[in-house]
């Protein structure tokens, strides 16, 4: 996320490493760094003249802290322009009447049906009773997508696939909902390729028509600029209220991110990344700014840690720790809730100072399959008690999971390692330490 951009800012600030104060001259050149590598992330030129004169008036307004460098001093500055460009503070979204109406918005192939069914599963996870409503008449298979998005997340989806006119259903969609109790109706609506009338027409006519509580304009990052227009033009007819942007997982350069909170005025609400139905988040400014600097992003990594594991499960393996009862079906049910935190090099980008270190580093997500697939083809005495394990049990277990004898022994090394360390640090009175190590639950 923003790698090229992190790139380029770290290399700005590299100008003033290892310089005593902060002068006129290197100021200068530092901040002309900073706003070529904001342009070069298709941010809104004005914008990032706006931003970058910003942070060298504050820059050359302030003497150098003693336990600050002038390197640390920018990076502290460019920080807080970077939160106050995306808004500052974080917005959530608003959940007013009976049923709460949330509309959908955006061009074809921004995400929207998708996010539609990210936000469904993130309202669900929090209590609340859902309803998804097909309101896009026009792409074949977009009724198709949400009923399929729906079964995935567990909520009901309101369509009428004969039925071309998109007022009509939503509105028969909101009655619906009154009467089976949905307290939540997201409606999700048609896109186009690129603006035109006809399709602002009927945006501006189901906005109308429902009311909603919250519109939210959902946009490619990928796009760049293109997204900031495309939002100008929603806003001036609809009048949104947030933006979501969507693919942050992609080849983005940030632009969007950084540019559409100061030309539109709209805070960004939502962020969201890859295919699966948990990939969402509510944006915060302060955090992002902190990820494009290399700052890494620890609140959130804690937070996705949380959600993903559960504390029963803590309390057991805690036990099982504590009496050197670790084994294979613990560590597979680890992995599980590892996977379920989302994408491997996205969470490591939030350790401070490892979005550098990985920046060229491919980590496929798949590179846990062949360690489940040979958990998996054990039996269930070798997962309880892997010294079982002998040359032949070796090679049946490799054939199974379509690995190799190295791979097999690789692990059986690695687990036995492991093992030793927690039994070492229960000698030492060091069981929680172990256990935090693992979840987020310890204490």
């Amino acid at each position: 996320m923003f790698d090229n951009l992190s790139f380029k800012l770290d290399k700005a600030f590299q100008t003033l490493k290892g310089q005593g104060q902060i002068t006129e001259i290197n100021v200068a050149s530092t901040v002309k760094e900073i706003r070529k590598a904001l342009i070069d992330a298709d941010v809104n030129y004005k914008v990032a003249k706006e931003v970058t004169d910003d942070i060298k008036e504050k820059a050359m307004g302030q003497d150098v802290l003693t336990s600050l460098s002038p390197g640390q001093l920018l990076v502290k500055i460019t920080n807080d322009e970077l939160t106050g460009l995306m808004g500052g503070q974080s917005e959530d979204i608003k959940i007013d009447g009976s049923p709460a109406i949330i509309l959908i918005a955006g061009l074809q192939g921004s995400g929207k049906t998708t996010f539609s069914g990210k936000l469904a599963s993130y309202l669900k996870r929090q209590g609340r009773s859902v309803m998804l409503t097909a309101c896009d008449i026009y792409r074949p298979a977009a009724i198709d997508q949400l009923k399929v998005l729906g079964e995935q997340v567990g909520v009901e989806v309101y369509a009428e696939p004969k039925n071309k006119d998109a007022v009509k259903i939503a509105k028969a969609a909101i009655e619906h909902a009154r009467k089976n109790n949905h307290r939540i109706v997201i409606v999700d609506t048609a896109g186009r390729l690129a603006v035109d009338e006809q399709m602002m027409d009927e945006i501006a006519r189901l906005k109308e028509a429902l009311n909603p509580s919250e519109t939210l304009f959902v946009v490619d990052s990928m796009t760049g600029q293109d997204a900031v227009n495309t939002a100008k033009a929603f806003n001036e007819r609809l009048n949104f209220n947030g933006v979501v942007l969507t693919k942050l997982d992609g080849d983005t350069r940030g632009g969007a991110a950084l540019s559409i909170r100061r030309v539109v005025d709209k805070p960004i609400k939502f962020i969201s990344t890859g295919e699966k139905m948990d990939a969402i988040d509510r944006f915060y400014p302060d955090r992002m700014a902190s990820r494009i600097l290399g700052m890494g992003d620890v609140v959130t990594l804690v937070e996705k840690a949380q959600q993903a594991f559960d504390q029963e499960e803590a309390a057991r393996l805690n036990k099982k720790i504590r009496k050197n009862q670790f084994d294979f079906n613990d560590f597979l049910s680890q992995l599980e809730q590892v996977k379920k935190m989302g994408n491997m090099k996205d969470l490591l980008g939030m350790i401070p100072g490892m979005g550098k270190a990985i920046k060229d580093i491919d980590i496929d997500d798949n590179s846990f399959k062949p360690i489940e697939a040979i958990i998996r083809s054990m039996t269930l005495s070798e997962r309880e008690n892997p010294d079982i394990i002998n040359a032949s049990r070796k090679n049946r277990i490799a054939v199974g999971s379509g690995t190799s004898v190295q791979q097999v022994n690789q692990l059986l090394k690695q687990f036995s390692d492991m093992r030793k360390m927690m039994k070492t640090m229960n000698k030492m009175g060091g069981g929680k330490r172990a256990l935090s190590a693992l979840n987020p639950f310890g204490r």
